[in-house]
């Protein structure tokens, strides 16, 4: 369980800086993805579904190492190996997200974030697993099998981007592109100890990805670092941002104990302390604040919420076919069927609250230069707890996605990074902010980032 919290791994920028010096070149990077994956899958594992097309993929290495020799590198990415979560369309390719009820004919065209993925050099190495129609915070999925956490195959990897965390943690690719709607970068991140980023919704196309919640869907990617993530970001969001550390002395940082605090795990509670502690003494200003409005959030949600009313909306017609809803995961027909109940008024009535409690927070959070949080409030929990209890299923689901939840609802930004003892099972700190300060949560989170890890 500790090997992987020991291994080096590099970075985007350290990769592409090797192949900057000629050390490596982008198709020995491809082919020793390749194999790990080959080796992955004969072993049973499933981070990805589908064809890993490797031919493709070994053309696409060629065609970048070709570039570079006559001086053309995009990006950073240019030359690394990508996984894309299945909900992204990528042209010849069937969308599945990770259902069985989706057979459909091969897209006629990438989704616009994977088109600006390839525009920036990376080669694409295949589809990762996720909980089906991304509507779960735990990854599992009876079609297509459940990711095991890298760290104790016991335990889940978290979702919904499952598979796209998996293929980080064990090096079957540099980045994962993924989506999250109430925490399905962030709550992966966290279990398997990478570095996820949530960006305020809509800066990132998601035109060609299959929806869940129109209010609250966002694409991001799962790396190993803030850089890696704001590499990636500039790339999707197709805006540069400044992103450069923030100088950690002086800097006010928020910690509120309604709501996000209650029922954390004493494991997860010493982490997130020792991490404040570790801030503190290198100068932040640990500020502490009051939110007791997220109280409301169970009440507003008791219905299902925006994800229900609008899944509902994707998803009525075949739910309404007893033959395709068969070929549903039963446990998300479930969760779906409950936006069947909310009527227009309801849906009109939660998004006014929604604004109301997103001012709240401007105004919580003005002075703040980023709120923290534990990314989730229990470590990775154990499938086997999982599998045969829906009662379990889904208490373990509501806590594990109450945390990243508040910022989707907030419609706020925020970063997963890192946050547990040598050997100790992986653990998240939430670095977040208000809409539109994506740039603010990269900057701070570099800091905190590199305090971290000294320490």
């Amino acid at each position: 369980m500790n090997a992987l919290a020991t291994t080096r791994h590099p970075t985007v920028r350290e990769q592409a800086e090797a192949l900057a010096r000629g050390d490596t070149t982008s198709v020995a990077l491809v082919e020793a993805a390749l194999a790990r994956i080959a080796t992955h899958r004969a072993a049973g594992g499933n981070a990805y579904v589908g064809e890993v097309e490797a031919e493709a993929a070994l053309q696409a290495a060629r065609a970048s190492d070709a570039a570079r020799a006559g001086g053309h590198v995009p990006s950073p990415l240019a030359g690394l190996p990508v996984s894309i979560k299945d909900l992204f369309d990528v042209q010849g390719q069937v969308t599945r997200a990770g259902s069985a009820v989706m057979a459909g004919a091969p897209a006629q065209a990438d989704a616009v974030a994977v088109a600006r993925l390839r525009a920036a050099g990376a080669v694409l190495l295949g589809r990762t697993n996720l909980s089906e129609f991304a509507f779960s915070g735990l990854g599992l999925n009876p079609h297509y099998g459940t990711p095991a956490n890298p760290h104790d195959p016991s335990r889940i990897t978290g979702g919904s981007t499952s598979g796209g965390a998996a293929t980080v943690a064990l090096d079957l690719a540099t980045v994962a592109l993924g989506t999250d709607t109430g925490g399905s970068i962030r709550i992966p991140s966290a279990f398997c100890g990478l570095t996820g980023f949530k960006p305020t919704a809509r800066r990132v196309p998601l035109a060609g990805a299959y929806p869940l919640s129109r209010s609250l869907d966002s694409a991001g990617p799962l790396a190993r670092s803030v850089d890696c993530c704001a590499v990636v970001d500039a790339i999707l969001s197709g805006e540069a941002l400044d992103t450069r550390a923030a100088p950690l002395a002086g800097l006010r940082l928020g910690v509120t104990d309604d709501f996000v605090m209650d029922g954390v795990e004493p494991e997860v509670a010493a982490a997130f302390d020792g991490a404040l502690q570790r801030l503190s003494a290198a100068g932040a200003r640990i500020v502490r604040f009051s939110f007791t409005e997220l109280h409301q959030l169970p009440s507003l949600n008791a219905a299902g919420g925006l994800i229900a009313a609008e899944a509902w909306q994707v998803h009525r017609a075949r739910l309404e076919d007893p033959a395709q809803e068969a070929q549903y995961d039963h446990r998300v027909a479930q969760r779906t069927r409950r936006g069947a109940a909310i009527s227009a008024a309801d849906y009109i009535d939660l998004q006014d609250a929604r604004l109301r409690l997103q001012a709240t927070a401007r105004e919580r959070l003005c002075d703040l230069d980023a709120w923290l949080m534990p990314t989730v409030a229990v470590r990775a929990p154990r499938l086997a707890d999982l599998t045969g209890d829906d009662a379990r299923f889904f208490a373990t689901n509501g806590l594990v996605l109450r945390n990243t939840t508040v910022l989707n609802f907030l419609d706020g930004c925020a970063l997963s990074l890192p946050c547990q003892a040598p050997g100790e099972l992986p653990l998240g700190l939430s670095v977040g902010g208000v809409h539109g300060a994506d740039a603010r949560v990269l900057q701070v989170g570099r800091a905190i980032e590199a305090c971290l890890r000294a320490g």
